[in-house]
C-alpha cells in the first residue's frame, strides 16, 4: 500500500530522519544512534519513507544506506511554493498598510 507523503512528514521523528539523511546516506543503526527510541521504531519510520519514495537504498555489501530522494523532495518543494507565493503577497499587503498607517500618524 502506497502511503501519502504528508503522512510521511507529519511525524517529527520521520522529519528528523529526513535531516539526517538529507547530507550523507546512512545505515538504519547508524540513524538509530540518533534517537532515543528503538531500532525497531527506527525502521519502521524509515520503512513509511521509503514507501512514500521519500528515502532511497542502496546496497553496499551486507549494509544497507538510506538516502534522500531528491527528486520527491522537489515535488514537495514545488507543491509548497504556491503557498509560498500566497505568503509573500500578503506579507507584501501588510507592508503597504504598515507604511499607509505610518504616513498617516505624521
Amino acid at each position: 500500500m502506497r502511503r501519502d507523503i504528508f503522512q510521511a512528514i507529519a511525524d517529527p521523528t520521520r522529519r528528523a530522519i529526513l535531516i539526517l539523511i538529507a547530507t550523507q546516506a546512512m545505515t538504519p543503526n547508524a540513524i538509530a544512534e540518533e534517537f532515543h527510541i528503538s531500532r525497531q521504531a527506527v525502521s519502521k519510520h524509515i520503512q513509511m519513507l521509503t514507501e512514500c519514495d521519500l528515502v532511497k537504498q542502496e546496497y553496499q555489501g551486507r549494509e544497507i544506506y538510506y538516502s534522500l530522494e531528491i527528486d520527491k523532495m522537489k515535488e514537495l518543494d514545488k507543491w509548497i511554493e504556491q503557498f509560498r507565493k500566497i505568503w509573500a503577497t500578503r506579507f507584501n499587503q501588510l507592508d503597504e498598510v504598515l507604511k499607509t498607517i505610518k504616513k498617516q500618524k505624521k
